[in-house]
């Protein structure tokens, strides 16, 4: 099937899942949608692997497409493992949305692989800041979960007991997340520097995208060591996993292509 057949499959399989689970009956086809596009996607990337000899890591369209694919495989992956997880569907559809969106309008044509992408380097630097992303945005979506109750006007009444403590259940599991996506973030940054010094023969050179990137990590390490420390309340920590998110999405999807530094994306 055609690469872009698969793909428009895929975000509009995206779409209808995240419109599903917006009811609690119709959980089990949202999670049965998501699987189908993961699945849709999957095929795409690889059809355009095969297609054009080399991975989805240059163009705009291409990392768009393979970021996607890997914050939906990551959410659905967590959703699969801890049920609480679903709760953070609206986040992490509102972001597919946009990524998707933004994808529609992009060029599709083949890109230039560089030099300094022979090396599998690359493909351990990628896992590793694809992993982070998408930990991080189940972790912001389950964070923003309180803020959706009060807007609904969930938090009144004999239920607010039973709510509260559900919020401390899924801000729990938000900090795991997030404590994870640090790991993936560390290991991204280290791996990049070692790519670096291979690349250009430097570790690190205070680029825009490595001083945005040290400062998501940093961000990142705040919100962890305050969450430990001063055990703020669910709503509060979701706030501060939002920053970090904002962060980390400029980081990926703003620096490397606003950028005319000599970094731009290794570009």
């Amino acid at each position: 099937m055609d690469e872009t057949l698969l793909l428009r499959g895929a975000l509009g399989s995206y779409a209808l899942g995240a419109l599903a689970a917006s009811a609690r009956r119709w959980q089990r086809p949202a999670l049965a949608l998501l699987c189908l596009a993961v699945g849709l996607h999957t095929l795409s990337l690889a059809r355009r692997w095969a297609t054009h000899g080399q991975g989805p890591f240059t163009t705009l369209h291409e990392i768009l497409s393979s970021s996607i694919w890997s914050l939906a495989l990551v959410f659905l992956v967590c959703v699969l493992l801890r049920r609480e997880a679903r709760a953070a569907w609206v986040g992490v559809g509102a972001v597919l949305a946009l990524l998707g969106a933004w994808l529609l309008v992009t060029d599709a044509g083949r890109g230039h692989l560089p030099a300094t992408y022979a090396t599998s380097l690359l493909y351990l630097h990628a896992a590793a800041g694809k992993l982070f992303l998408g930990l991080l945005l189940v972790a912001t979506g389950l964070g923003l979960v309180p803020w959706w109750q009060r807007l609904a006007g969930n938090h009144a009444g004999p239920l607010q007991a039973q709510d509260a403590a559900a919020d401390d259940r899924r801000a729990e599991l938000a900090y795991r997340l997030a404590a994870a996506a640090f790991i993936c973030d560390s290991l991204m940054l280290i791996i990049g520097a070692v790519w670096a010094q291979d690349a250009w023969g430097r570790y690190w050179a205070w680029d825009p995208l490595e001083t945005w990137a040290f400062l998501t990590w940093l961000a990142l390490a705040l919100a962890l060591h305050a969450r430990a420390t001063r055990r703020p309340t669910p709503p509060v920590f979701g706030l501060w996993l939002v920053a970090v998110f904002a962060l980390a999405f400029l980081t990926f999807f703003g620096v490397p292509f606003l950028s005319t530094s000599p970094h731009k994306g290794a570009l």
